[in-house]
């Protein structure tokens, strides 16, 4: 596929965000128009998706026509199939069920911490409403920029409730939030990325969300530059990864003199398949400690979500570490329910029983049967 990919997104869209990194990671050529998305797509006679999400892409099918795809858990594996250097799917079938998992953690409960953050507190709100209009339009004159602010603040912050932001609520999502992000201080003491030496689909979800926590709202900026200034600076350098390569780190810009043996030429930039992954025998305890928070959080939010739609309820709530959690019956996740079920059931009768040994206990194993 010669022709660059087309990106629809928004500055503000952790998903956009999400993308955009992996592009640049797996050296996919890309434009990137920001704005309304439909209006955008309209300049070009292209007709948008149906739901319209951010960010859409849009790339060339075999017959040279105009295809847009949104969801970004499909489009990278999309993207697996095209562009084979540099994956972002662990080679083992237990790590790429575990890389699964967490990526759905990413794009769906974490992103719980963001939309509260960004619109449950007033300085928050304040900020997002004008910054999410200023990067449609950099130019747009200040009596309209209030009008459209307002329209943006109105609509989301009654959507609060959608995703289970709510003052009974909220000191779960800011205490989930922050051991999340000592959760990441920690395993980001042990290794670089989620699953060793080189980022996962998992981790471009991770650093999506955390664009917004850490580079966007005001409140969870602070508690992040407070707890974890690890993850803080894996954001930085997760925005371009470019020209990752498996060597470096201290030297002689800091006065630090560098080993004459080391040879350029022994640079991998992870274009093989196989290198730069954790072996499944050698899984460090900070990463079973970031499952156990999905465990925690996530698993009991998917199960009663899923129960619900069952029964054909709109609200639901259930318990979730020990305190109540209500929110609108979210037919999308049970889809990602079901998904990630499916991706447990594609593994060996072995390999389930490896998963099952590693994150057993965690609460995770609660929906894998």
């Amino acid at each position: 596929m010669s022709d660059p990919i087309k990106v629809f997104g928004n500055v503000g869209s952790p998903y956009t965000q999400k993308i955009l990194s992996l592009l640049r990671y797996k050296n996919i050529p890309y434009t990137v128009s920001w704005g309304d998305v439909v209006q955008n797509l309209s300049f070009l006679d292209i007709q948008p998706p149906k739901p319209v999400l951010l960010p859409t892409i849009v790339l060339k099918d075999k017959n040279g026509s105009d295809i847009c795809k949104t969801d970004t858990t499909p489009i990278i594996r999309y993207l697996e199939d095209i562009y084979k250097d540099k994956s972002v799917i662990p080679n083992s079938s237990v790590l790429r069920f575990l890389n699964y998992l967490l990526e759905d953690f990413a794009d769906e409960w974490t992103t719980k911490y963001m939309f509260h953050y960004r619109w449950y507190f007033n300085e928050d709100a304040e900020n997002a409403k004008k910054m999410l209009v200023l990067q449609h339009k950099i130019d747009i004159d200040d009596e309209s920029m209030n009008q459209f602010s307002d329209v943006i603040a109105d609509r989301q912050i009654n959507r609060l409730w959608v995703v289970g932001s709510n003052n009974d609520t909220a000191n779960l999502i800011d205490q989930s939030y922050k051991r999340y992000l000592l959760l990441m201080e920690n395993h980001l003491k042990h290794l670089p990325f989620m699953f060793g030496q080189r980022p996962s689909s998992s981790d471009f979800g991770l650093y999506g969300q955390l664009t917004q926590l850490v580079g966007f709202d005001p409140t969870p900026r602070n508690i992040a530059y407070k707890n974890s200034p690890r993850t803080v600076s894996w954001v930085n350098i997760m925005s371009d990864l470019s020209g990752l390569h498996d060597s470096g780190g201290i030297g002689e810009f800091f006065g630090v003199k560098g080993n004459k043996s080391d040879n350029k030429s022994k640079l991998n930039y992870f274009d093989d398949h196989d290198y730069g992954w954790i072996d499944i025998d050698n899984i460090p305890d900070s990463l079973i400690q970031i499952f156990n928070e999905v465990g925690k959080v996530y698993i009991p939010c998917l199960i009663a979500n899923a129960k619900a739609y069952e029964n054909g309820d709109e609200v639901w709530e259930t318990n979730i570490d020990g305190s109540i959690w209500k929110q609108k019956t979210f037919p999308y996740q049970v889809k990602c329910l079901n998904w990630i079920k499916d991706e447990f059931n594609k593994l060996s009768a072995n390999d389930k029983k490896t998963t099952l040994d590693l994150i057993g206990g965690s609460g995770c194993e609660d929906i894998l049967d």
